[in-house]
């Protein structure tokens, strides 16, 4: 069973930064592609970066980009998100989702192309 376990989440000011870890159990890390989505308080969950299986593609939402850095580490099992200069509008639960693929360089930005989650980690950015 695959279980996927995000951590790193809490209270920052807005300007600061944050990096979240997930760690994958239960199927072989360097066969799926990872991404992370967000809720906000209201709103529906949306996209926030993907990357491929290879780590040679990444792909992030405009309202992110030059802010977040999604990363990956095969031998740990573990996709990060950097995030940078947070504003209260990053202000969600982060969720971690992976997907098997067979091409290594394939990203999914779609969260119905997803279908493993972790249960999600609260980011608070105040102002």
């Amino acid at each position: 069973q695959v279980q996927l376990v995000e951590s790193g989440g809490g209270l920052v000011q807005a300007g600061g930064s944050l990096r979240l870890s997930c760690v994958v159990s239960g199927r072989t890390f360097s066969n799926l592609a990872m991404g992370w989505f967000r809720r906000a308080p209201g709103k529906e969950r949306e996209f926030v970066a993907a990357i491929s299986r290879s780590g040679s593609r990444t792909d992030y939402a405009d309202s992110v980009k030059g802010r977040f850095t999604i990363s990956r580490d095969d031998a740990k099992n573990t996709v990060f998100l950097q995030m940078n200069s947070l504003k209260p509008e990053d202000t969600a639960v982060y969720y971690c989702a992976a997907q098997a693929l067979f091409l290594p360089a394939l990203i999914r930005t779609r969260e119905s192309e997803y279908d493993y989650w972790g249960q999600g980690t609260q980011v608070t950015v105040s102002s």
